[in-house]
């Protein structure tokens, strides 16, 4: 097993920026027996771990992409607007020299590390392991495949085109210049082709019925993500110049024929209707999946459960609750705050349907506060009650930030509504019906007749259309799903424009939250771990027995030393500081451009060293 993690971590070494002399000559790659270890399913199993390890190092997911991919969006933003370089990533005006990313093992170096160690180990599977006889080395073989998909998906999420290294790191290859995302996007989507047939559906074998192992039915999602990404809209530089730098791009469609959508949807539909059929997944009522989900409960795979894979954190390592959860002021046992960096945008809440059970355990309008004491948050200050701490079964940070807590990649309801949007497409309306109907269903649990009277309005495909993009909003807030739908949908900046003018109007209490006056009341619930606030819906007016009165809760207020607090004018303006549509993908960070020694360059008008 030494010899394993010696093999991996010296090629680690290569991706992370050591220098090219140090790995060359590191002991030859033979000595490593790959024969003995790609023939031995125990040891090739070590290998794919070693994968999704460099998920949990402490730049990588864990604690740059996941914390910071994913807002400003019209249904998440970050809450602490102007406090420097972390507001510039969320407002996009992110630079090159970002302090949260100035370090040689920050996310991008880190995927590549995970790319590398996927290769080494498809090449060693493929060479020695048998995986077309041996079943159990194809699921190895299939698993690999997909994380290197996946990674490679989140690559050009964030970065748009990014270097294609499909094979493990040599002298011939050591550096590599930027490849057109097309090209990455047909080689992955041709793995997933190679992987699906070999994995097992979710629950039908031992690897299979955990969320932190690769099954058939998240491939097969992904491989639809990515189709509807790679024939979606993004801004791309000219073909021709493709890693070259200084193009600012253009917002478009790809030029590849293999790209349209007319090529990517049936066989991606294809994929979600044998995802559906085999029903080894299914909807879980609403809040318990949230509260499995705190409970580090989210590890269950099959017929049973939503969840189709998660971050294979293990329960010492993440910071999902860390930023995301519901606000503690000051959280027990420690001297600082945790949770609540971003949230929902506060319009949200009036999104949803009044009998949509979403509303509530989605959007959360209190916090604790440095008394511990449950308080109301202000009308700036929502966050996301998926994500709660009293829902945990064992309290984190006693030694630090990791919660434990394993971020989901993938849910059946993605794989509903996924096939909805394509089969809309294609023009088979009833069908994207039936596929929205279900997850309306769970939404509207004891008030169906509401789900059947909102489908019965989706009535051409247009209506569906606008219908699918409204719903993944509301489903999937605070998993960070949004700036890629809204990119490759191009309406992202559409879409933030829409959440400004919705943003004045709430502060000042016009258009449809005309019926609303400038305080709320609310009551702590009996367990002390919520709190009900009246005055948000229509006919609230008048204080409740029982509840507590909060004054000023819409107005452009000052604090105690004269600051803007509320949703003040740069607050709402700043949901962009710099056109999204032009700095919709981050930059290359200085040290990868550093250590890249001149082969990677910034486009999109990005500055390089």
């Amino acid at each position: 097993m030494k010899k394993i993690f010696a093999y991996l971590f010296a090629a680690a070494a290569l991706i992370t920026g050591a220098p090219a002399c140090h790995f060359l000559d590191t002991e030859g790659a033979s000595s490593f027996e790959p024969e003995a270890i790609y023939s031995n399913y125990d040891l090739t199993e070590g290998v794919i771990f070693g994968i999704s390890e460099t998920f949990g190092q402490v730049n990588s997911y864990r604690g740059r992409f996941l914390p910071w991919y994913g807002f400003n969006t019209d249904a998440e933003w970050y809450l602490n607007y102007g406090d420097g370089v972390k507001s510039d990533i969320a407002t996009y005006a992110i630079l090159p020299n970002n302090d949260q990313f100035k370090t040689d093992d920050c996310p991008y170096q880190l995927m590549y590390m995970g790319i590398e160690r996927a290769n080494l180990a498809i090449e060693g599977i493929r060479e020695y392991g048998n995986p077309k006889s041996d079943a159990r080395m194809g699921y190895l073989l299939a698993e690999a495949l997909t994380l290197r998909a996946m990674i490679y998906y989140d690559l050009t999420k964030a970065w748009g085109d990014v270097p294609a290294r499909f094979s493990s790191t040599s002298s011939a290859n050591l550096y590599l210049k930027k490849s057109s995302r097309d090209v990455i996007y047909k080689q992955i989507l041709a793995d997933l082709e190679e992987a699906i047939p070999m994995l097992p559906y979710p629950g039908a074998t031992a690897q299979t019925s955990r969320t932190d192992r690769i099954n058939k039915v998240f491939a097969e999602g992904l491989y639809a993500r990515i189709a509807l990404m790679a024939s979606g809209y993004a801004r791309r530089v000219d073909d021709d110049t493709v890693g070259d730098g200084d193009d600012p791009g253009e917002i478009r469609l790809s030029n590849d024929p293999e790209l349209t959508k007319d090529k990517l949807y049936p066989k991606a539909l294809t994929y979600l209707e044998d995802a559906i059929a085999s029903k080894s997944a299914k909807l879980e009522d609403f809040a318990t999946l949230w509260r499995n989900f705190n409970n580090l409960d989210n590890l269950k795979a099959g017929p049973a459960y939503e969840t189709l894979f998660v971050i294979p954190f293990g329960n010492g390592r993440g910071r999902w609750n860390f930023t995301f959860a519901v606000r503690y002021d000051i959280y027990p046992g420690t001297t600082s705050n945790r949770g609540g960096q971003v949230g929902p945008v506060p319009t949200m809440w009036w999104r949803y349907g009044q009998n949509d059970l979403r509303r509530d355990v989605t959007c959360v309008n209190w916090k604790r506060n440095s008394d511990f004491k449950l308080v109301p948050a202000g009308i700036q200050n929502w966050y996301f009650g998926k994500y709660r701490f009293d829902q945990m079964q064992a309290v984190p940070y006693a030694g630090g930030d990791d919660d434990g807590v394993k971020p989901v990649v993938m849910r059946y309801a993605d794989i509903l509504l996924m096939a909805a949007e394509i089969a809309n497409h294609q023009g088979k309306l009833k069908d994207a019906q039936d596929y929205m109907k279900e997850v309306r269903y769970r939404a509207y649990k004891g008030h169906e007749a509401d789900a059947d009277a909102f489908i019965a309005t989706l009535t051409d495909k247009d209506k569906m259309f606008d219908a699918i993009v409204e719903e993944r909003a509301l489903e999937f807030c605070g998993e960070f799903l949004r700036k890629a739908d809204l990119i490759r949908w191009n309406l992202l900046k559409t879409k933030l424009d829409e959440a400004k003018s919705d943003l004045f109007a709430l502060r000042g209490l016009t258009g449809k939250y005309a019926y609303m006056n400038d305080q709320i009341y609310y009551q702590v619930s009996a367990d002390g771990n919520s709190i009900s606030i009246y005055g948000f819906e229509p006919g609230e007016n008048g204080a409740p027995a029982g509840y507590t009165k909060s004054g000023s809760y819409f107005s452009k207020v000052k604090d105690s030393s004269n600051k803007d607090t509320g949703l003040y004018d740069a607050k709402i303006n700043g949901i962009y500081t710099r056109d999204p549509e032009q700095y919709m993908f981050w930059p290359f960070f200085n040290p990868a451009l550093i250590d890249s020694q001149g082969y990677l360059r910034n486009d999109y008008g990005y500055a390089n060293l």
